[in-house]
């Protein structure tokens, strides 16, 4: 262009390169949320131990001498014993309690996962689509959410096992299809915040379908809250697992879980204690861990604490 010189053009060049250089680099919202997780010292530890007992229970049944239905007929009701490889000792059945405790804490964490996927699915779609189309849909939608929470929840679940059989597979859908009710509340309240942003007046007016808002523009901003709520969901669902073994209502002989440990030790907790201080030591445990990593991604994830 006339009147600018190259001297100018290499001064312009250089000044840009400094600006870049001196310009402090931003940081995402995940690199702050991942900052303020690996911050949360209480956090990290459940983390650390959570992991370490998922990797035990999948892992240590191939290192033990004995499987989780094998009957050592000479090692009946025996309290530890080393020499034996029954290290938690053995039950009513002389069964070894140590691998049908890790066989038990596998189940339980099936069963606790699986629910909570089947719940998210359900109250993000439902609350999503609440959210969204608003008015009338909304009010009949949210009435019925209203409904269920009035009704007893566990005696819905009991109902369910009774009726369809105690399966594994029907135990996970169950309990999922139940724990749907507060995460389609939370997905609503969101979703109502969401509709009125600039990017899904946008979307909008330039056509795009409201299936295709909500798959698209509103879902893919929920995980944060999902994220959380899914979190805190799994120790409610192993809880629900083992009262429901507890009443000899979930998960059935000859596979076993934390629940059903718990309840068979309870029955001989005076002449075999070790019965139940194993598997009530695992599950409080575990559920101390998921409760102080879902507490840290609400205090990493919520964008009110930044």
């Amino acid at each position: 262009m006339p009147g600018i010189t190259r001297k100018d053009e290499t001064l312009t060049a250089y000044a840009e390169k400094l600006a870049k250089l001196d310009a402090p680099k931003g940081r995402s919202l995940t690199d702050d949320a991942i900052r303020r997780l690996l911050a949360n010292k209480a956090a990290m530890v459940s983390l650390f131990v959570l992991a370490a007992i998922v990797l035990i229970a999948i892992i240590g049944p191939y290192f033990l001498p004995w499987g989780y239905s094998q009957v050592d007929w000479s090692s009946i009701r025996k309290p530890p014993n080393f020499e034996a490889g029954h290290f938690l000792g053995t039950d009513q059945n002389g069964r070894d309690l140590l691998a049908r405790l890790l066989q038990g804490t596998q189940m339980s964490l099936i069963v606790a996962l699986v629910a909570t996927l089947v719940s998210v699915v359900i109250g993000i779609i439902y609350g999503a689509v609440s959210g969204y189309f608003g008015g009338r849909v909304d009010a009949v939608m949210m009435r019925f959410v209203d409904i269920m929470y009035a009704l007893p929840y566990i005696l819905f679940v009991i109902i369910l096992v009774v009726i369809f059989g105690r399966s594994p597979i029907l135990l996970f859908i169950g309990i999922g299809a139940l724990e749907w009710l507060t995460m389609a509340r939370i997905v609503r309240g969101q979703t109502l915040s969401l509709k009125e942003r600039e990017f899904i007046e946008a979307a909008r007016a330039g056509g795009a379908k409201p299936w295709t808002i909500i798959t698209r523009h509103i879902v893919p901003n929920l995980t944060g809250p999902v994220v959380i709520y899914a979190t805190l969901t799994i120790p409610e669902i192993i809880i629900v697992e083992s009262f429901l073994s507890y009443l000899g209502l979930g998960i059935q002989e000859p596979q076993t879980s934390l629940g059903t440990l718990i309840s068979e030790g309870a029955q001989v907790t005076e002449v075999m204690p070790w019965l139940l201080i194993g598997p009530a030591a695992v599950l409080v445990t575990l559920l101390l861990c998921l409760t102080y990593v879902g507490d840290g991604l609400r205090d990493a994830l919520d964008p009110k604490d930044r």
